[in-house]
């Protein structure tokens, strides 16, 4: 009994990467238009469903083969649009919620669990530095497209399901802080994108029986670009490419880091007036550690505008 519990626990080591890879803010987001501009007094509330698939996050030191895992994902989110200082700023929050089973080999014998609950909250707040002065929507609409550059910090919350008792969790039990610089440059019905951000993370100090886990930052950069048959309608691609992140328990450091390459498609369209739904595609390109999953996800977008 005792063998087999050795077992489980090392396979729960093994697999604790990708809920903390997901549950936590997801280090490769891959969504276009992030930094297109918006006329102030927008709001944005909306509904997404994500499903995961594929490899999991693994220390390499373990004998874990054969990891897959089945993750289903909610997201409710809400954005506002507003003026500061002349500029156009946003904030926005989503909360998430996860059911996941994960399975795997440990020196041959499989083994499986299944997680559920709250994860933890994301806030965004963002400011447009050049290109985009607060306007309303009707002056938006009269409005000649040019670059656009603006900066974003993304705050993950400790607010998901946690017990310390388990080494796979749904939250993270830590803060992470996400600084980024992004650039949209329009050309005709064309758009392009690109960002430079990194996450920083705070120790957790009630990790698996008292530890403390951390984690070092996580540089992540993404390029993307499509075409905007007509407002609402458009198709993007995008790739993004993730680097660090190694993780270390009491101090002793794991060779975990990672250096990972996604790529994914997006396509909006609008469907009734105000209203407007996604359907975005993702796969692991490049993956050293982690990364390596396929995901579908669809979204549903209200948009109104304030009286």
């Amino acid at each position: 009994m005792m063998f087999f519990r050795m077992f489980r626990v090392l396979l729960q080591a093994g697999m604790v990467g990708l809920l903390l890879h997901v549950a936590s803010a997801s280090a490769q987001d891959l969504e276009p238009r992030t930094y297109s501009p918006s006329p102030i007094g927008t709001n944005f509330i909306g509904a997404t469903y994500t499903y995961l698939t594929g490899d999991v996050l693994t220390d390499p030191s373990l004998p874990v083969s054969n990891v897959q895992a089945s993750i289903n994902t909610y997201a409710l989110g809400y954005v506002h649009t507003f003026a500061l200082a002349g500029r156009t700023a946003s904030i926005g929050v989503a909360i998430p919620g996860m059911s996941a089973d994960l399975s795997g080999d440990v020196i041959d014998a499989p083994t499986s669990i299944h997680r559920a609950g709250m994860g933890d909250i994301r806030l965004r707040f963002a400011y447009n530095l050049v290109g985009n002065p607060a306007m309303t929507p009707a002056e938006f609409a009269q409005r000649e497209q040019t670059t656009s550059v603006g900066m974003s910090l993304t705050v993950s919350a400790p607010t998901g399901k946690y017990d310390p008792s388990l080494l796979v969790n749904v939250g993270t039990n830590r803060w992470a802080f996400k600084p980024e610089i992004g650039v949209s440059q329009p050309w005709g019905n064309w758009f392009f994108e690109a960002s430079l951000g990194a996450w920083f993370f705070t120790d957790n100090n009630n990790y698996y029986g008292g530890n403390t886990r951390s984690q070092d930052p996580l540089a992540t950069v993404s390029l993307n670009g499509g075409y905007s048959f007509k407002p609402g309608l458009w198709l993007a691609a995008a790739i993004g490419y993730a680097k660090g992140g190694a993780t270390s328990v009491n101090g002793v450091g794991s060779n975990n880091g990672q250096s990972n390459m996604r790529y994914g498609l997006t396509l909006s369209a609008p469907f009734a007036h105000g209203w407007s739904t996604k359907l975005a595609v993702s796969n692991g390109l490049v993956t050293r550690i982690g990364g390596n999953y396929k995901g579908i996800s669809l979204a549903v977008q209200y948009r109104w505008f304030d009286p």
